[in-house]
């Protein structure tokens, strides 16, 4: 594997790739990487010729600046592990590489997936998911962009932005499944910062999204949420949102009718855990 610093290197490396019509799949991350991530490599690789991936914290997309700093920073061990699957390039910039001076910041017009749940809670994180999204695209021009479900609305996001920025044409978009672990909690960089009583709760968000899936077309769709928050509530966790949603807009689910996707985040102790469900 080969580790790239400037966009200049990793583009003129590309360069080859492209000119010998050879695939390029890309996976960006923002690091301490685990078995989900890997999990995209994996599928990447079986797909393409090229595999590239991304570590950069990226700052424009947090709200909060407490959350920016603690961040799980992992390289060496994200480097190994990249190693062990087989990746064939990393991109790990700066952030001043990422946005140099010349850098203009756009505003995209995302329409409503942007504003609800995790938009109203977090306003402008989207637009910086967007950022720099849109820049790593145009460094690495993949034929392929990898994501995770387990970041339902932000796969919905990008997609948009695919939309918008006419990419679409040129990068298929490849969302694959949420990877758990053997008890059901979404693999995620943020368990990391879970103690060791706080990983044992947080399966609780696991059996609430399952409760909803089972009894989804029984009854209100938000009595189902109301009731998913109580449990949750009650087990000490601070509940930003249940909620059951058509899956492309992510506006509220009126009917018991599928397909459809519940989605929740909510905080235990100062962790704020995201995870969802799709039903089809």
């Amino acid at each position: 594997m080969i580790i790239f610093k400037t966009a200049r290197d990793l583009s003129n490396w590309l360069s080859d790739t492209a000119s010998a019509h050879l695939s390029v799949g890309f996976v960006p991350t923002m690091g301490a990487l685990h078995e989900g991530h890997l999990s995209l490599i994996a599928r990447s690789r079986a797909d393409n010729a090229r595999t590239v991936c991304s570590i950069f914290v990226n700052p424009t997309q947090f709200n909060n600046s407490e959350d920016y700093s603690n961040y799980p920073i992992s390289i060496d061990r994200d480097v190994e592990q990249l190693l062990s699957a087989g990746c064939d390039a990393l991109f790990l910039p700066s952030v001043s590489e990422v946005y140099p001076p010349a850098h203009v910041k756009k505003h995209y017009d995302l329409g409503p997936v942007e504003t609800v749940l995790e938009g109203a809670f977090r306003p402008g994180h989207f637009q910086g998911v967007c950022e720099v999204v849109e820049r790593l695209l145009d460094i690495v021009r993949p034929q392929r962009l990898y994501l995770g479900q387990k970041d339902f609305q932000q796969c919905m996001v990008l997609r948009r932005l695919l939309q918008l920025t006419g990419k679409e044409s040129e990068t298929e978009l490849v969302i694959a499944p949420t990877l758990r672990e053997s008890d059901g909690l979404a693999m995620s960089s943020r368990n990391l910062r879970l103690d060791a009583a706080q990983r044992g709760q947080a399966t609780a968000i696991f059996r609430v999204l399952e409760g909803i899936r089972s009894r989804f077309g029984t009854g209100d769709n938000r009595s189902l949420e109301a009731e998913a928050t109580a449990a949750l509530e009650v087990q000490g966790f601070r509940v930003d949102y249940i909620a059951i949603c058509e899956p492309d807009t992510l506006l509220p689910k009126l009917d018991g009718q599928k397909p459809a996707v519940v989605l929740a985040a909510a905080f235990l102790g100062p962790v704020r855990l995201i995870d969802n469900m799709v039903m089809e």
